[in-house]
């Protein structure tokens, strides 16, 4: 895949998802050259954003975020350092968390969420509807 520009970073604290209000904009943006349809956009942007929930909540240090595309998908990654892998806890965070997967899940063409002692990797990828 050919990559669009640097990677995108957030402070991965909490608030950090709110500050990333720009940075799903620059994610659509990105994604825009590829994707016209604005429904598939908005779908990026919403998976964007609970994948950087996903990041905040469960993970710890910088939150790395990067979008590529070969010219027709795209792809959107989001790394953190976080020892927690994912893994909500409901008692600590309620019944109001752990809906961003299912999210990612329905809209997403691929995904996955991959652990390793240095953090977190989620990633998405988006095909367009035919004729878009």
């Amino acid at each position: 895949m050919e990559r669009l520009g640097d990677r995108l970073l957030l402070p991965g604290r909490p608030g950090a998802a709110g500050d990333g209000r720009a940075v799903r904009l620059a994610v659509r943006e990105r994604a825009a050259k590829v994707v016209g349809a604005p429904g598939v956009l908005d779908d990026i942007e919403l998976m964007t954003s609970e994948a950087i929930a996903n990041a905040v909540l469960h993970g710890s240090g910088a939150i790395r975020i990067a979008v590529a595309t070969d010219g027709r998908r795209v792809r959107v990654e989001v790394r953190d350092d976080g020892p927690a892998c994912g893994r909500a806890d409901p008692a600590r965070h309620g019944v109001d968390h752990g809906r961003g997967l299912a999210v990612i899940d329905a809209l997403a063409t691929e995904w996955a969420l991959e652990y390793a002692s240095c953090g977190t990797h989620l990633w998405f990828v988006v095909d367009p509807p035919p004729g878009a």
